[in-house]
């Protein structure tokens, strides 16, 4: 890979950083600095491991506007893990495809996010739905350090010889969970949430992990009667694949523009209630957006 030794004006220092100014200083660091490492895919990456993007959501909501997303994806990925389901009918039946290449000839992945989510299985035989376990404890006890929904089942976890179909056969995880746990704070009428991550694919995984973490902290917000708080979204191995070095210097080339307001059209009787035409997404002006092969 060719480090670029031209920084962007879009990493201009003056003026907030907001999360996507932070994500495109992230993006150069990879190309200037990154490691050159191997990965399970073969591709090869440049990596840097522990880094942050911290974005309070009253600034706007972090839809990168340097290249566009594909909101609807965000969003139905998102109601998917909410609904517990592992199999890819659901997306199918709304036009998303972005966990195609993993599933059974059958559609299931396994015990991934929705199944942990909302079914996480107990040494007692129950299984425990850690999500309306954490709205109830946001509502009782809102003060407390316990709000987390955590996918790293070390049980369930796929083997690395095998491929993700043949995981999701033998009833483990297609893929092992990237974004592994979320934790919730309530502060001053305001719920933030601290993402971990312990892998993250910074062109094509991040843009949606980041606005995923938002859409889920804005609706809690609204079923608690709060106020968006902060995203800290933390990275572990954060990577730049290969074969988007130059996909990144052409985002990089790009001049953020102002980001974009989430309207959350209904207040849903639960937050498993939403559905798609819930989110309005108001002021959303991206430059075109970027095609880039996944490393699989």
């Amino acid at each position: 890979m060719n480090p670029s030794n031209n920084p962007s004006p879009s990493l201009d220092s003056r003026g907030p950083a907001s999360a996507e100014v932070q994500y495109l200083r992230l993006l150069q660091e990879l190309l200037d600095h990154g490691d050159e490492r191997g990965d399970r895919t073969g591709t090869g990456t440049r990596s840097l491991f522990g880094r942050m993007i911290r974005h309070d959501l009253a600034q706007g909501f972090p839809l990168l506007t340097t290249k566009k997303l594909h909101i609807k994806s965000i969003v139905v990925e998102l109601l998917w893990f909410l609904r517990g389901d592992t199999n890819i009918a659901f997306l199918r039946e709304h036009g998303v495809t972005i966990w195609d290449e993993w599933a059974t000839p059958e559609g299931e992945l396994g015990p991934v996010y929705g199944a942990q989510w909302r079914h996480w299985p107990g040494a007692d035989g129950q299984t425990y739905d850690q999500v309306a376990a954490l709205v109830a404890g946001l509502r009782a006890r809102p003060e407390s350090r316990r709000h987390i929904i955590n996918a790293w089942n070390v049980a369930l976890l796929p083997d690395e010889r095998l491929a993700p179909e043949a995981n999701a056969a033998q009833g483990k995880m297609a893929l092992p969970p990237c974004h592994v746990m979320y934790q919730f704070y309530v502060s001053r009428g305001r719920l933030s949430c601290m993402l971990t991550q312990r892998s993250a694919d910074i062109f094509l995984g991040v843009p949606f992990n980041l606005a995923s973490v938002s859409f889920l902290t804005c609706m809690l917000a609204q079923q608690l009667d709060l106020l968006p708080g902060e995203i800290v979204h933390s990275f572990g191995d954060l990577h730049l694949y290969a074969n988007h070095v130059v996909q990144a210097q052409e985002q990089l080339a790009r001049t953020p523009r102002t980001l974009p307001r989430l309207v959350l059209a209904r207040r849903p009787e639960s937050v498993f209630d939403y559905r798609l035409e819930d989110f309005a997404i108001e002021g959303y002006d991206p430059h075109p957006s970027i095609k880039a092969p996944i490393a699989k």
